[in-house]
């Protein structure tokens, strides 16, 4: 007896569109055979594929509720027995799968996964594979650990990883410059081995810039602070720094207060295909901890001649 694709789905024959696609999602993770080793995780996967096909398409939809497990016999006749339309006997060639994105070879299986995972190329690859008696291996994660400054600048770098049985691998990575922290870096092949002759799965290298007291990186902006005297502050002044890409000089405007914010455009982390970023100095007024007599003196001169009132409405 032909199993239910509501109920293979779990779910209620009014489930809408998105229900429907919720719950295959959480399944195909669920039963994927490279992840699910249980002796019936493949039958279970097909079975869960084949109802996603068939309920995922509201024209193939209709005719499995009006005509049940008997539906393919009716794709494109626009009729049921004894309406006039065309029946295709059970000998007759049968209608094949629409084409479109995502459909494998085995079960027709429509994949949308979505998140970081390619899972269309994961579960694709497996269906194919699977016709031809052969699975994908298992994609593996790491984690690439940078700094802001490799970060900007990118290039090849060596990442050593640990192996199945305690032995450690060398892998060359091609860094972009501009990486951006979470983003993932795919080396094709590195991944599981196949079995029965399937290709090999990826390594996936997630992206993580190590956190700097000095900086604070916002997208593809940099922001950090920036220490000035009262003096530079009062008459402007230009500072050098070494910023993250490299030296650059800053003007502090005359009469500049802490919390004034400069911006340094396109000395954040460039970005291959657009704009980019930029480096936000932020002024912070110090003074010294300590005062020697002739340097309080001129403080007290100071204070005396100046008329100015950061307070005022305040008292």
């Amino acid at each position: 007896m032909a199993k239910d694709h509501y109920s293979a789905l779990g779910v209620p024959r009014t489930a809408k569109p998105d229900e429907i696609q919720r719950a295959y999602r959480k399944l195909a993770r669920k039963y994927h055979p490279d992840v699910n080793r249980e002796p019936d995780a493949g039958d279970k996967f097909k079975e869960i594929g084949e109802a996603y096909d068939t309920l995922s398409d509201p024209e193939t939809r209709a005719r499995y509720d009006r005509f049940g497990a008997d539906y393919r016999q009716y794709a494109g006749s626009g009729a049921g027995p004894g309406s006039g339309g065309t029946r295709r006997g059970s000998g007759g060639p049968r209608p094949g799968p629409r084409p479109g994105p995502g459909r494998g070879a085995y079960g027709n299986a429509h994949v949308d996964m979505g998140g970081d995972v390619d899972w269309e190329d994961l579960l694709g690859g497996w269906f194919r594979q699977q016709a031809a008696g052969s699975v994908q291996g298992v994609d593996h994660e790491a984690e690439l650990l940078l700094t802001l400054e490799e970060a900007i600048r990118g290039g090849r770098r060596t990442v050593r990883l640990a192996q199945p049985g305690g032995e450690t691998r060398n892998y060359d990575v091609d860094v972009p410059p501009g990486v951006l922290d979470g983003q993932r870096i795919r080396l094709a092949g590195e991944g599981a081995a196949g079995r029965d002759g399937g290709s090999p799965g990826d390594l996936f290298l997630t992206v993580r810039i190590q956190p700097d007291a000095r900086y604070r990186v916002k997208g593809r902006d940099i922001h950090f602070d920036l220490p000035v005297t009262p003096s530079e502050a009062a008459l402007g002044a230009k500072i050098k720094v070494n910023a993250p890409a490299g030296p650059v000089t800053i003007t502090v405007p005359e009469g500049s207060s802490s919390g004034r914010r400069l911006r340094l455009r396109g000395q954040g982390l460039p970005d291959p295909k657009g704009q980019p970023g930029n480096l936000y100095a932020e002024i912070r007024v110090m003074v010294p901890p300590r005062l020697s007599t002739e340097v309080r003196k001129l403080y007290e001169q100071l204070a005396a001649a100046s008329d100015f009132h950061p307070r005022e409405g305040l008292l």
